[in-house]
């Protein structure tokens, strides 16, 4: 696989992000956490206001739930952020890890994030996964449209460890080009790309969603998942302690007396997290 037109069009159309600008292995984590499941748009100012708040491993591993779970309001999924900080306290009582392996050790941290700290922080030749990057590669070699979670051993064994700088180009490329429908004709890599040909021929069926959406809880007849309440309790916490007895209403508009018990293992649930806690009858952050 010849990658140089890949990396020459990543020369003229490489996105300027703060986090490439930089091999600090603390930097490139937090970007890394606050990128899962979120846009990179909606993080960039995330991420900067963070690093004016923690700057490096010592300052986050003293911060408390309340300050942690303030700081990351807005980019959801909160557990993100105390994980995060949980990550700082080991690394300041143990060290930053060497390896791929050791990064995976660290409560939180999986596959795809271990391989990209220590391709962009450490600069070892890995392959950093994900759905951007599984897109692109099994594309060009494999001739697969839409891939999935099962063609990523093969991937690896085909393709072979890079240089970070590969996988940045990948990345864009896979935001500007190779996209669920790519622009294949603009495509410095057409002429290598097995899959190319069948998209430019239009004889590529488009499916609805390219990955299967996670099934998730909810009570009874409410029309969002659990989810979307969790993070309305945590809106709300987040300005004061509030009586239990009057936090059923404020989350939910069509709240009724039967729900009480759906609110109350939401709480359990958060408190187990260390999100919030019951104090007497009152709920407020941890």
């Amino acid at each position: 696989m010849n990658w140089s037109p890949l990396l020459r069009w990543y020369s003229t159309h490489k996105r300027d992000l703060p986090w490439r600008r930089t091999h600090d292995p603390y930097r490139i984590l937090v970007s890394e956490i606050m990128l899962q499941q979120t846009q990179v748009s909606h993080v960039l100012e995330f991420y900067k206001n963070w690093l004016k708040q923690f700057p490096t491993w010592h300052a986050l591993s003293r911060a408390s739930n309340a300050e942690v779970i303030h700081a990351w309001a807005g980019l959801g999924y909160n557990r993100r952020g105390l994980m995060l900080r949980d990550i700082a306290k080991e690394i300041i009582a143990h060290g930053i890890p060497k390896t791929e392996a050791d990064w995976q050790k660290l409560k939180g941290i999986g596959p795809y994030t271990s391989a990209a700290v220590s391709a962009f922080a450490q600069g070892q030749h890995t392959i950093p996964i994900d759905t951007n990057i599984r897109r692109v590669l099994a594309r060009i070699t494999l001739g697969k449209p839409f891939p999935t979670l099962l063609d990523d051993a093969q991937l690896t064994r085909l393709v072979g460890p890079q240089k970070p700088e590969l996988w940045q180009a990948t990345f864009d490329l896979a935001v500007d080009v190779c996209k669920k429908i790519p622009n294949c004709t603009v495509c410095p890599l057409r002429s290598q790309c097995f899959a190319s040909k069948k998209f430019l021929s239009g004889r590529v069926r488009i499916p609805k969603q390219s990955i299967k959406k996670a099934v998730e809880k909810k009570y009874r007849d409410k029309p969002f998942p659990d989810r979307i309440y969790r993070g309305r309790i945590l809106n709300i916490v987040r300005q004061g302690s509030v009586p239990l007895a009057k936090l059923g209403p404020l989350v939910d508009s069509s709240f009724k007396l039967q729900d009480s018990s759906w609110i109350k293992r939401m709480i359990i649930r958060m408190e187990k997290d260390g999100l919030i806690r019951m104090e007497k009858s009152s709920v407020k952050l941890f």
